[in-house]
């Protein structure tokens, strides 16, 4: 597969779960629905929010000149993408909750850093 077909593979994800997004938004009344709408919306906005992290990371790099390492790059891309985008439902799902505050937020990020923290380091140490 080609990087134009994986970015053209994952806009058009990222459009169909944006309708997604926006059926469940206005359609499914969270009192009403239970835990089931609740799920419902936080699914919906990982599937958006990964599409637009994952290309807004693919957009910045290929600005910042790696285009030779496009294909190399693409599975951190992704990677990244969807560790942002687990990042931003964590704080929505404690800020449901009202258990939110600056330090289970820091803790939060903490924990993605060290995640990606693992994976660069296990990438490292193969090649």
């Amino acid at each position: 597969m080609t990087i134009r077909a994986f970015r053209w593979g994952i806009r058009s994800s990222t459009f169909i779960s944006l309708f997604s997004l926006t059926l469940v938004i206005y359609n499914i009344d969270p009192e009403k629905a239970g835990n089931i709408g609740k799920i419902l919306f936080y699914l919906s906005l990982f599937l958006f929010l990964s599409g637009i992290f994952i290309l807004f990371l693919m957009w910045l790099r290929r600005k910042s000149g790696e285009e030779k390492m496009a294909l190399v790059k693409v599975e951190m891309n992704f990677r990244q993408g969807i560790l942002l985008a687990l990042l931003v439902i964590v704080l929505l799902f404690l800020q449901n909750l009202k258990i939110l505050v600056w330090w289970d937020g820091l803790l939060a990020t903490a924990g993605i850093f060290l995640i990606e923290l693992y994976f660069l380091s296990r990438r490292s140490d193969n090649i």
